[in-house]
């Protein structure tokens, strides 16, 4: 069967900047793709690396597929592509060949409640009396804090804010990319492992310290998230919580299939995609929530803006690019 193949790039902002332990990310940019074959079938993906080294290997690899391919030649590029390009051209084969969406016997999953994103820094405090403000209080939410960005005595401080300010029934994340050292991770981990209200750590230390995150999950809930990325064999291997960015870690098939085995574990998360990734975003999550161990979706509500680049409907998004 032959293939033809459509890109089409886009940009757009953050509502607000993200600052993070690897630096401050303001935007997103990318590719959109569309995939269509002789029986009028059609499929759409999305490539967006989010480091900025990979956006020329991401550049050269779409720019090396010709306009009309058959599809095995499009599984074996896939297959060695970087984990954007892969997730770009798996989602749209995938659903090209109604495995998801519309023709798939499900069709889109809807996601269950997500997480709420919090800022970095002392802007967390503002952002979560608005949010109590604006849901009539913060019984059952779900919150992930962005920490090692500011002196750790001073997030401390703040940790104890926060604390103060949760009900014993809300849920709390800690995200360090890896920004952490040994001493000061299990600090935060003697601090919090007692707390009820502890999903996790979340990337508490580097990607190459494998030894101290092993260690430091002996103490205590820890999450894997960039480690995963770097070392792919991790996600066959690791026993505690998984952070999975589908679109930024190859084929999606891969990971609906684990889904739909049922693995423990796996919690979806963001990259801040188009309407046309978040669809995909969407429906694992929706799987993962049928799972055995559900957990809110990291989705960061109120971090994109609106608009039709975010819409459900892939041609919408397609033309907004334009």
């Amino acid at each position: 069967m032959t293939l033809r193949l459509q890109r089409r790039r886009f940009r757009f902002a953050l509502l607000q900047p993200l600052r993070t332990a690897a630096g401050e990310l303001r935007e997103r940019c990318g590719w959109l793709l569309r995939l269509d074959d002789d029986q009028g079938a059609v499929g759409w993906g999305e490539v967006a690396p989010l480091q900025p080294q990979q956006f020329m290997a991401c550049e050269q690899a779409l720019v090396a597929l010709p306009d009309e391919l058959p599809q095995a030649q499009l599984e074996a590029v896939l297959r060695e592509a970087p984990g954007p390009v892969g997730f770009g051209l798996g989602a749209a084969l995938a659903e090209l060949q109604g495995v998801v969406g519309a023709a798939a016997p499900q069709g889109w999953l809807k996601a269950p409640a997500p997480a709420l994103l919090l800022p970095a820094g002392e802007a967390m405090l503002l952002a979560l009396e608005v949010a109590a403000a604006s849901m009539g209080g913060l019984e059952s939410c779900t919150f992930k804090w962005k920490v090692a960005t500011a002196p750790d005595g001073l997030e401390r401080q703040l940790l104890e804010q926060l604390l103060q300010r949760l009900p014993s029934t809300a849920r709390l994340r800690l995200d360090a990319n890896g920004g952490w050292d040994r001493s000061t991770a299990e600090a935060w981990m003697q601090r919090l492992r007692d707390d009820s209200r502890l999903d996790w750590l979340e990337q508490p230390l580097a990607v190459e310290d494998q030894a101290g995150l092993d260690q430091l999950a002996a103490l205590g809930p820890v999450a894997l998230d960039e480690s995963l990325h770097q070392h792919p064999e991790l996600r066959s291997s690791w026993s505690g919580w998984q952070v999975r960015r589908p679109a930024l870690e190859g084929d999606p098939r891969l990971l609906l299939r684990e889904l739909q085995a049922g693995l423990p574990q796996r919690m979806l998360s963001t990259a801040f995609e188009t309407g046309i990734g978040r669809r995909w975003l969407e429906h694992l999550a929706g799987l993962q929530a049928q799972g055995p161990t559900p957990a809110a979706p990291g989705l960061a509500p109120g971090w994109t803006p609106a608009g039709p680049m975010f819409s459900n409907d892939p041609e919408q998004v397609w033309a907004a690019a334009a």
